[in-house]
């Protein structure tokens, strides 16, 4: 086989894998969710602070595992840029951890008292991730 039959074999190899073979290491696996929170202008402390004091403790309660906590070490993101990462035990699993933790009332009181004299939050970005088969992390 030619080199350029065996790269075009691989690349439609890849493009016809199942969809629902993405799905189902979803729910078979653990699934890991990459968040990056950007803080209101001056508010990363506290939302440093909550996580710090209360959130990470909620998290766990609710079935998450915290995995990490990062700041940026560009100046400018590291300002405002909070980037962390959970490991759930599926996606199912994580859609009813964040549903529990939702409606949970220390949560309520938690987030009230943080945002008491304006929005800590401005922006969330949310990924779920699977482990490829060399990962060290799984």
């Amino acid at each position: 086989m030619s080199t350029l039959a065996s790269i075009t074999f691989v690349a439609l190899t890849a493009l016809l894998v199942p969809a629902h073979a993405q799905a189902q290491a979803q729910d078979n696996g653990p699934v890991f969710e990459l968040r990056t929170y950007t803080a209101t202008p001056g508010n990363l402390d506290k939302l440093l602070t909550r996580f710090r004091d209360h959130t990470m403790a909620l998290f766990e309660k609710h079935g998450m595992t915290n995995v990490g906590y990062w700041v940026p070490t560009d100046p400018e993101a590291a300002q405002n840029t909070l980037i962390y990462l959970l490991r759930h035990d599926s996606r199912a699993a994580a859609n009813a951890s964040w549903s529990a933790f939702g409606s949970d009332p220390a949560w309520a009181v938690v987030n009230e008292e943080s945002n008491r004299d304006g929005a800590i939050l401005q922006g969330v970005e949310r990924k779920y991730l699977t482990a490829t088969d060399f990962s060290q992390m799984k």
